[in-house]
């Protein structure tokens, strides 16, 4: 099966000629330009501050071309700021992506070849269901995104092709993480300065969000990375990635586990336990797995009794008891996600790209219904494509023991399906860590090198097991 696999999606050899980079480059600033627009017409800016964001983004840009992975830093450092769009790392990351293409660095080579061709087709599908749309101007604002988030994750597969990019993604990823949950849990428990910008105004600044717009978004923000951490603190010889001392490790631990329980989304529960689940498993069936999961076993042990002890310190217990039953406003959830399946039925092409919310009151709450009803049943087949190749791609590295550079396999896999589970209740479309997720695993997958010799893969321990069994008793 792994053989199939690695025949069916390995990258094939694809350059982009001259004109192919020029061309690439000008989309990706198309994009963006138009995005500025929308947003400087959607809001009162002062000629000050375009002037000002004028300034930074010339500097942006020359910061890129003369310090390309310095920039890359900096706009992955920014994937923690998401509070309107086109967000700051979407800016940053248009300008890399566009000099990336420019100077033949966007190596589309590196990303399997079916994946390609399911984000292009979903991308044209997506084109194609704007013949029905309702708010022409919302349905540009939501393709451009789409677009630019699919090409962001092409782009990242490629870059993320050594330890070091490895590492900068997770060190960069665990520094904001990290820094936004520590904030916001003490912004959300202590009158500190700037509280109220800090914990922003969904549900009256009583749940942790970060500098994101949706405490539903923040929460599943810091999951792929505190499995990542997970996993690096209980096989720290098998993938060397982060070097952090146990206390180190713990805290950063337990200071992400914090901000997805402060907040308070049930989804990111979900999404964080299936996660850990899923981790756990797949470390049990390596060598010494028993003893690696009684590790983190105890590492999560010890997270949960802290846990406990600042919410009830905070006095959280009973709001949290309330967040964890049923919503009055879930049977609005339940409506509208009728209402989506009604609209997929009923318009073979969809009725085009962020048009849900113009014809429902209440948002999908569900990446699958949006899909659906926005492009359609075979936009629906594409999307569960997507997602189900990413996972066979995800279980393959777990196999044959491939990690992405240091990155391991068992977190990519446990992050990935939390994230599923996540899109089954909230819509992740332009989620930006669910498409960093899925280009390291596609990454991981595209490693032309031997695997990694100190992670041994599962198909080696399975296979003498069979063999035994075959045999019959002696």
């Amino acid at each position: 099966m792994t053989e199939l696999a690695g025949r069916l999606f390995a990258p094939r050899p694809l350059s982009l000629t001259a004109a192919g980079r020029v061309g690439a480059s000008a989309l990706v600033l198309g994009l963006l330009a138009l995005g500025l627009v929308d947003a400087f017409n959607s809001s009162s800016v002062s000629f000050a501050l375009a002037l000002a964001g004028g300034v930074l983004l010339t500097a942006f840009l020359a910061l890129t071309i003369t310090h390309y992975d310095t920039a890359v830093a900096v706009g992955l450092l920014l994937m923690g700021i998401v509070r309107f769009e086109p967000a700051p790392p979407d800016i940053a990351f248009a300008v890399i992506v566009s000099v990336a293409a420019t100077t033949g660095r966007f190596r589309l080579n590196r990303v399997p070849r079916l994946l390609r061709w399911l984000v292009a087709l979903f991308l044209v599908l997506n084109v194609l269901s704007m013949v029905d749309v309702t708010v022409t101007s919302e349905a540009l604002r939501f393709l451009l995104i789409t677009v630019y988030l699919a090409i962001f994750s092409l782009w990242l597969t490629g870059y993320v092709d050594s330890p070091g990019r490895s590492r900068r993604v997770v060190v960069t990823w665990l520094v904001i993480g990290a820094l936004s949950a520590v904030v916001s849990v003490v912004a959300l428990n202590m009158p500190i300065p700037g509280r109220s910008f800090i914990l922003g105004t969904v549900d009256n600044g009583e749940r942790a969000s970060g500098l994101f717009k949706d405490p539903n978004v923040f929460g599943p923000f810091l999951i792929p990375i505190a499995v990542i951490v997970l996993e690096q603190r209980v096989s720290p010889r098998l993938t060397p990635l982060l070097r952090l001392r146990a206390f180190s490790a713990w805290l950063l631990l337990l200071a992400l586990t914090l901000g997805v329980l402060f907040s308070y989304s049930r989804a990111a529960w979900g999404n964080f336990a299936v996660a850990v689940v899923v981790t756990l498993a797949t470390l049990s069936l390596r060598k010494s797995g028993a003893l690696r999961v009684l590790r983190a076993m105890a590492l999560l042990l010890a997270t949960a009794v802290v846990t406990v002890t600042v919410l009830s310190a905070a006095g959280s217990i009973g709001f949290l008891e309330q967040r964890a039953h049923l919503q009055s406003y879930d049977v609005q959830r339940f409506s509208a996600q009728s209402l989506g399946w009604e609209l997929g039925w009923t318009h073979p092409l969809g009725v085009g790209p962020g048009q849900f919310e113009v014809l429902s009151p209440v948002a999908s709450h569900s990446t699958f219904v949006r899909t659906f009803a926005e492009q359609g049943f075979v936009g629906l087949l594409l999307w569960v494509a997507l997602l189900l190749v990413t996972l066979v791609l995800a279980l393959r590295n777990v196999v044959i023991g491939r990690d992405t550079y240091g990155i391991g396999s068992a977190a990519l896999l446990g992050a990935w399906c939390g994230l599923i589970f996540n899109s089954v209740v909230v819509d992740t479309l332009h989620w930006r860590h669910l498409w960093v997720v899925a280009a390291l695993v596609w990454a991981g997958a595209a490693r032309r090198d031997v695997p990694n010799a100190a992670v041994p893969a599962l198909s080696a321990r399975v296979a003498p097991r069979r063999a035994l069994a075959a045999s019959g008793p002696t």
